[in-house]
């Protein structure tokens, strides 16, 4: 459950999106009879409507998924409220300007946020987020961990300059492409990378059979 709310708010981006750039004079037609008093001028473009309608899509889901977990009696943690404020301040600067770079910004805004997390934790509290989460499952030398904190700050700040070249160098499609499936991937191989590097470091649990004495296969002579 927590899996598909963690997601939701983007898969319904990238459908609404594909769905809407398949249909411009719909998309266009309809955004500003329903939307247009959402947006300055009150008219909605042949190329703006996809974007637009995508980015309320996004704006809802997004509101959505904290309400829900609200209800559910869940925490909504940091990166959510975060998450929400970005997508609510640049979506709404998105539909009113009719320019989509502002909700494209939403991405790196969450990313470098998270970077930013993570290493004024350590830097200024000493406390390793890795840590505070995984800590229960692994124990690592506090080395190890400090390396892995260090590593994710390092991939956030990247994956926010990754998405801004993307956005202002590759069509709003590509971009939107790129935000599911390249981001996706590049998560996904990150995170085996920290696994090869954790497999160095982890204590295999010890054989209980170890310690044991074996049986002693001596036998007496017979008298």
């Amino acid at each position: 459950m927590k899996l598909l709310l963690d997601f939701l708010p983007l898969i319904l981006f990238f459908g609404t999106f594909k769905y809407a750039d398949s249909h411009k004079a719909w998309a266009a037609a309809f955004a500003t009879e329903h939307l247009g008093f959402l947006v300055s001028g009150g008219q909605v473009g042949l190329d703006e409507g996809p974007v637009l309608l995508a980015t309320l899509v996004v704006m809802v889901a997004t509101l959505l998924q904290a309400l829900i977990t609200k209800l559910r009696g869940k925490k909504i943690d940091l990166m959510l409220w975060i998450s929400l404020g970005l997508v609510v301040s640049l979506g709404g600067a998105t539909i009113w300007f009719h320019n989509e770079t502002f909700i494209k910004w939403k991405p790196t805004g969450l990313y470098w946020a998270m970077a930013l997390v993570f290493w004024a934790a350590q830097a200024f509290f000493g406390k390793n987020l890795l840590k505070s989460m995984l800590g229960k499952d692994l124990d690592l030398p506090a080395a190890v961990w400090k390396n892995l904190n260090r590593a994710w700050v390092l991939f956030f700040a990247a994956m926010g300059v990754l998405n801004l070249y993307v956005a202002y160098n590759f069509s709003t499609a590509d971009w939107a492409n790129f935000k599911v499936f390249g981001v996706t991937g590049l998560i996904i191989l990150f995170t085996l990378g920290q696994g090869v590097y954790l497999s160095r470091h982890l204590t295999p649990p010890a054989d209980e059979g170890d310690d044991a004495q074996p049986a002693s296969t001596d036998s007496k002579p017979l008298p």
